[in-house]
């Protein structure tokens, strides 16, 4: 039993980075237009975060939770191990301040303590098919929807005035940034509530039925909420200021786009990357001025970060098994 309770104590922890490193696509783009300031911003995104508790289902979770990994090779030290795997990865990478994929630390840890114990065949290759296609979709969907999203805009705008088009962007940038962040609560805060109830089921405490118990719900996306409020302050530099410059009206678009792609995937019980999908729309609003407006080195360097992401957080999970198994066995 206080193996359960550890790793409940550490995806609770990893859902807490989750929000801070992913504050940053809450709250970027509201944060570099000024709209509001940081602190309202945060608060802003962590209270929707929450509420998405109250509009979404648990679709993702059942996800991560049964179609990722097989879960007759589940065991206490897969899912530790997978948790710290993703916790060393995500931590580190909020410190320096580079926008990961949190979906893919969790889902490359959780795989890669899964390997270690029974090879790789303890994959489910169609779930990580659907990940894996969907890392490279979801930035492409997040810029195709922005650059769309942006030209029809544009083009209702086309002969108001600029001031009080300004005037009005700052206005639906509040709700643009709501609907974010909702999106966002709805599809990463359920990687944790995944994790904490594929780990009651293995130990028995759900009975014979994969079921998401409702504490388990409201504890997970607290957490988020939490780590959203706090922030991940060199995150949002990175992802809000030295990207592309944002206006209001692009601020707007970015997350509108973004937000629409991710409930999408919500509903479908797609886990994707938050961060490739609102990097997709911030380059896609910043490529409506000209593509020399999109500074591509600290893209490219975002690039890397996501590719890394995977294999990154399955080593640290395999390193976490050896060392697990050797010390409780």
């Amino acid at each position: 039993m206080e193996i359960v309770v550890l790793i409940i104590v550490l995806a609770l922890v990893f859902d807490f980075y989750n929000g801070m490193n992913d504050a940053a696509n809450s709250i970027a783009t509201i944060v570099s237009t000024r709209v509001l300031t940081p602190f309202q911003a945060v608060a802003w995104a962590a209270f929707f975060n929450f509420a998405a508790a109250f509009i979404f289902g648990v679709h993702v979770a059942t996800t991560i939770g049964t179609g990722i990994v097989d879960v007759n090779v589940v065991d206490n030290y897969v899912v530790l191990s997978g948790l710290v795997g993703a916790i060393v990865l995500t931590s580190s990478a909020t410190h320096f301040g580079m926008p990961i994929s949190v979906s893919h630390a969790i889902i490359g840890g959780f795989g890669g303590a899964a390997v270690m114990k029974a090879g790789f065949g303890a994959l489910i290759l169609s779930g990580y098919t659907k990940v894996l296609i969907f890392i490279f979709l979801a930035p492409i969907l997040g810029m195709g929807m922005a650059l769309l999203f942006s030209l029809i805009t544009m083009w209702i705008v086309r002969n108001m005035n600029p001031r009080k088009v300004d005037k009005q962007f700052r206005r639906l940038q509040l709700l643009s940034a709501a609907l974010y962040s909702l999106s966002h609560g709805s599809n990463d805060a359920q990687k944790t509530i995944g994790i904490i109830t594929i780990a009651l089921f293995t130990n028995g405490l759900l009975g014979s039925t994969f079921y998401v118990p409702t504490w388990v719900i409201f504890l997970s996306y607290s957490f988020i909420a939490l780590g959203t409020l706090l922030g991940g302050w060199k995150v949002i530099k990175t992802l809000g200021m030295r990207v592309t410059k944002l206006t209001p009206f692009g601020g707007f678009s970015a997350e509108t786009s973004a937000g629409l792609t991710i409930s999408w995937a919500s509903m479908l019980g797609i886990p994707v990357s938050t961060t490739h999908t609102i990097t997709g729309s911030i380059i896609g609003v910043g490529s409506i001025k000209g593509f020399s407006a999109v500074r591509w080195g600290v893209a490219k360097n975002i690039l890397w970060a996501w590719v890394l992401t995977i294999p990154l957080s399955a080593f640290f999970a395999m390193l976490t098994y050896l060392i697990a198994t050797g010390i409780f066995d």
